[in-house]
């Protein structure tokens, strides 16, 4: 009766593993789907409406899910208190949930985003094509990872449920 129930345990606590690591890869295709939106409403607000950048970044965080809203809002915070507006955004950029490719790809956004509006929105497409680029990788690559995903952690579990019996 005791290996039955560890073995139960085992076997549970492979699934939990699996379904961490999917929840994990879920949350980072939502947060490159946000940052799209966002950098995409970033730029229609740059070139259409020249809202001043605290104020959008402030607007672009109401408008995210959880890990985008955080980076918009502590940026905002930030700009408002009068910090360092590019090691603030690097100091968020670097906590994204996101490869380290889309991280870098938000992070060096900083430095364009001073000068005129052609070359800001420029930069600000060239971030959305990038963060779009991985998201459509990732969503290619989602079928064959979550099937390695599901057979190395039930694998394992059953491998440990025979040793245990």
């Amino acid at each position: 009766m005791l290996k039955l129930l560890g073995s139960l345990c085992v076997a549970s606590g492979g699934a939990l593993a699996w379904y961490v690591q999917r929840a994990e890869r879920r949350r980072e295709r939502d947060t490159l789907s946000d940052f799209q939106r966002a950098f995409r409403r970033m730029g229609e607000e740059v070139r259409m409406v020249r809202t001043p950048l605290p104020a959008l970044l402030k607007a672009l965080s109401r408008d995210c899910g959880a890990p985008a809203a955080a980076f918009f809002e502590a940026v905002s915070e930030a700009a408002a208190k009068g910090e360092d507006l590019s090691r603030a955004w690097r100091e968020q950029a670097e906590a994204l949930p996101l490869h380290e490719r889309d991280k870098s790809a938000v992070s060096a956004l900083v430095q364009e985003l001073q000068g005129d509006e052609e070359k800001v929105c420029k930069a600000i497409s060239h971030v959305a094509y990038t963060l779009a680029d991985s998201a459509g990788e990732a969503e290619r690559k989602r079928p064959e990872e979550e099937k390695r995903a599901a057979a190395l952690w039930f694998s394992a579990a059953a491998l440990l449920v025979i040793l245990l019996i």
